[in-house]
């Protein structure tokens, strides 16, 4: 009985494959992996969860649908640009300043005909500056968190 069912089945693919217009080698290879059991035992397992993978697939096409509609559209992306432009403007236009005032204090230290050492009169004097005062402020802060920042290293 397998004998005679092989052969109908043979042609039964010969049929098939000619009118799909496939190569007939091709079409006995897909026929032979069909009759294999683990490929009907995934077939089923695929079929029987063909509902979860709609949905998930539904899912998917309308994630993409919005991410693609929103990446193209210009009034979106426009007015992330501006809200971008105006959370970095203050730390551009703070670092800018700075960036400038460094640059003048180099060229002043470098400009200036005198270079005679600060005496320690003019270093008390330069102490009342509320500049120098919160520099200082800020380096001993600095000097504490790191301080404070070692000492947890250590332990």
């Amino acid at each position: 009985m397998t004998e005679t069912s092989r052969p109908q089945q043979s042609e039964a693919s010969e049929t098939v494959a000619e009118n799909l217009g496939a190569p007939m080698t091709d079409r006995l290879d897909v026929f032979d992996q069909l009759m294999k059991p683990e490929v009907q035992e995934s077939l089923t397992i695929l079929v029987d969860n063909l509902p979860k993978l709609t949905e998930m697939l539904t899912f998917f096409t309308k994630a993409y649908d919005f991410g693609k509609s929103v990446a193209t559209d210009p009034v979106l992306a426009e007015d992330t640009m501006a809200s971008l432009t105006g959370f970095t403007k203050p730390v551009t236009d703070t670092l800018k300043s700075v960036t400038s005032a460094a640059i003048e204090a180099g060229d002043r230290v470098h400009n200036q005909n005198d270079q005679g050492a600060i005496s320690v009169f003019g270093l008390m004097k330069m102490l009342k500056d509320p500049q120098v005062q919160k520099g200082l402020r800020y380096a001993q802060a600095f000097m504490d968190v790191m301080n404070e920042r070692d000492q947890q290293n250590k332990r």
